[in-house]
Parts: C-alpha cells; structure tokens; sequence
C-alpha cells in the first residue's frame, strides 16, 4: 500500500463519558437522555462512537457548535482527558500497530512530544506566559531530549520567523503579546520537534477578524510549506471551509455527517448540517 493511502491517524470507536451511567443510559443512545445528559444519574456522554481517519498531508476539519464534543475529542487525542474505551493508531509510532490510548504515561509523553503538536484555543493552556517567547519553544525541544543550546536556540529562531514574530522581541514573554501573537508563538512551540500531526482546537475564536485572517493564511502557509496532516476544530464553517479537505460534522457528542469539505457546503443531508451552511451564506 502506498504510504500516502494509508491513514498516518485512524480513530476507532472513540468514547468519552463524564459520569458512571446508569441502566437508563449506559448505551449512551437511550431515549432518556437529553441531548447527551443523562437527567437520571447526571453522567454527559461528550463523545459517543467517533471513528474518522487523518491522512498524509490532509486538513481535516471537524465542526460543531458549542457542547457537540469536538474539544472533547481533541484533548482525548492529545491525552488531556482519558478515553473511555476506543482506539487510536499512528502510523509512525509502533508501525500504526499500538493503540496510544493503552500505553504508558512515559509513550504518552513521547508521543507528545515527537508524534504531534496541538495549538489550544486559550493560549494560557499552551504556553508558560511568564517564559520567553523562545524559552516557550526550548521547553518543547528539551522534553523531546534536547541537550545543544546553540542548536535549540536556532531551531526558536527559524520557528518565531517562520510565524512573524520578531526577533528581537523573542526574549519577550506572550504575556506581553497580543492574542494573535500568541497564537502564532504557540504554532510555532507546536510544530518545534516537526511532528507529523498538529492539532489545532478553535485556534481564531476570540480574535479580532483581521487577525483571524492572518492566523488562518499562516495555518494554509504552514500546511503547504511543511505537508503536515493537520485537525482543525471550530464552531465557524467559514474556517472550515477555508482550510479543510475533509469535514466531520458532530452534535451532542456524535459524528452526524462525514465527507469532503465541498460536498458538505453543496449538499449537506443533516439538518443541522444544514442550518450551519444557511448561516454561512
């Protein structure tokens, strides 16, 4: 099989519950739950069956308004929550033959730190903001088993360039920078060990829409450039429309619709789906 037909991320029955359930819920498809709300035992089924696979160099987008589960989903793959069962196989890790959700904390750390990167929508979760913008990316590179100052140094550098930071302020810390700025400075962190996945998770909500912009043409600059596979998650179809090749719709906690981006916008089938590309027109 050719390397670029074979999924380099495959999730499989990924499910994520907030609760223990009960015997009205615990298929998390009963008809007593209210949107994915258990009333009877409180337990929230923020991610329910999700399956999708992420290819070499694809933009894969995942939509959905605010509770469908899509961050959920996404700090499930970067191991901020524990799954509650599912699997998930990257292919340059153990040859796709290991489900990353079983492994030990020590691979999950690694897999942290060499297999992918993830750009959080609220940049206090993504980098120290009393650090420099340089020591933010150091610290990445250091717990990937950087010793060479000179060389970490250079690799801060090339990255804060690379997303239009200045040099001379890359001793200054984010704290000191503006909310796109330290969105770039966390791309850049994100992307320091050359990882084969980054995630980004709402990476424009809260930004001034000129500085959506510049974000959003850095992200397709960077994609182009580097052939990473990315996963985009937002509320707003007109980011996923921007930089997506394919798109998963989610709702309550469940993927509703699946396919490629422009078939999606032209045909949507799902009624939500549906009122979500009205919006956008």
């Amino acid at each position: 099989m050719d390397d670029f037909d074979r999924p380099i991320l495959s999730v499989n029955h990924l499910s994520k519950q907030f609760g223990p359930g009960c015997i009205h819920c615990s298929s998390g498809q009963s008809d007593s739950l209210i949107k994915n709300y258990c009333p009877t035992c409180g337990t929230v089924y923020a991610c329910h069956d999700i399956s999708f696979d992420l290819y070499p160099g694809e933009v894969f987008g995942i939509v959905g308004e605010s509770g469908s589960g899509k961050s959920t989903l996404m700090q499930c793959l970067y191991f901020d929550q524990e799954v509650t069962e599912g699997e998930a196989l990257i292919t340059s890790y153990k040859n796709g033959e290991a489900n990353i959700f079983e492994e030990s904390s020590q691979q999950k750390r690694y897999i942290r730190n060499h297999q992918m990167g993830k750009v959080y929508q609220n940049p206090m979760l993504g980098l120290r903001m009393g650090f420099s913008s340089i020591g933010n990316i150091a610290e990445k590179l250091i717990a990937a088993g950087g010793r060479n100052v000179g060389a970490m140094e250079a690799r801060g550098r090339e990255l804060l360039e690379h997303v239009n930071i200045p040099i001379r302020r890359m001793k200054e810390p984010p704290k000191n920078f503006s909310g796109g700025m330290q969105q770039r400075v966390q791309i850049a962190k994100a992307l320091s060990n050359n990882p084969p996945i980054l995630l980004l998770d709402e990476v424009t909500t809260g930004l001034d829409l000129s500085v959506q912009a510049n974000v959003l043409d850095l992200i397709k600059k960077l994609q182009r450039e580097l052939n990473i596979s990315m996963i985009i998650v937002s509320h707003d179809l007109g980011v996923i429309r921007m930089l997506a090749d394919r798109t998963m719709v989610m709702l309550d906690g469940k993927v509703i619709e699946y396919g490629l981006t422009d078939q999606i916008l032209e045909d949507p089938q799902h009624r939500y789906t549906q009122q979500l590309v009205h919006s956008l027109l």
